[in-house]
């Protein structure tokens, strides 16, 4: 899953539009944000399988502190405290905290059973909707255009910035996600991990282009 994270971070915005939208991205997104500096510090561990799956090869080997289920509960837990120790909003620090959770759940959509419940535990669990490529565009994509829908029933431009800087993000999203599910495997793990990096990149562009603009009338 990948747009479909960001899709969910869209659409919470509908139920708490005093939080923005970088807050939710980063919820949404912190498995996958903290994943490749773990990747990198060899703490998980992923393999490259050409074929493995229709939609994706990587080969899930090693993530239990950032993609067990546990794991995101309590990194979940970690970030609704922290916004709300900034806040002092507490309904916007529940969803933050959700939302980290939510990450798990999608990806036990998608992915094949290599999700551990728990980080010692040898149970793994998956739905496989990777293995479909239309499946997947077809969940993922739909999930995208909802969050995008809601996001903008939500909130209205200020300026060019919020109209412009917005959807040059959706659509940057789109591009890096199709590319993706059509391109080439990556050339290394190491690849992977710093690509992954620019992940925090996205939250500030979110951040930015969330801070000029305003709730629309009538979207609560």
């Amino acid at each position: 899953m990948f747009i479909g994270h960001y899709a969910v971070a869209m659409g919470a915005k509908r139920i708490t539009p005093r939080v923005s939208l970088g807050a939710l991205v980063l919820g949404a997104q912190l498995a996958d944000l903290l994943w490749p500096i773990f990747l990198l510090l060899g703490w998980e561990r992923v393999r490259i399988s050409p074929g493995l799956m229709a939609f994706s090869s990587l080969d899930f080997i090693h993530y239990p502190l950032t993609h067990s289920l546990l794991g995101v509960a309590i990194w979940g837990a970690i970030l609704g405290v922290v916004y709300f120790g900034f806040t002092r909003y507490r309904t916007g620090a529940w969803v933050v905290g959700i939302l980290v959770v939510s990450h798990w759940v999608l990806d036990a959509i998608v992915h094949r059973p290599d999700l551990p419940l728990v980080p010692w535990s040898q149970i793994r669990v998956g739905l496989g909707l990777w293995n479909s490529v239309p499946g997947t565009l077809v969940v993922e994509l739909a999930l995208y255009i909802t969050g995008i829908y809601l996001y903008l029933r939500t909130t209205t431009a200020q300026d060019r910035v919020g109209r412009y800087g917005f959807w040059t993000l959706v659509l940057l999203l789109l591009v890096i996600y199709l590319a993706d599910a059509f391109g080439p495997p990556p050339p290394s793990v190491r690849a992977i991990a710093i690509v992954g990096l620019a992940g925090w990149l996205v939250v500030l562009w979110a951040y930015w282009a969330d801070a000029h603009r305003v709730p629309a009338r009538g979207g609560g």
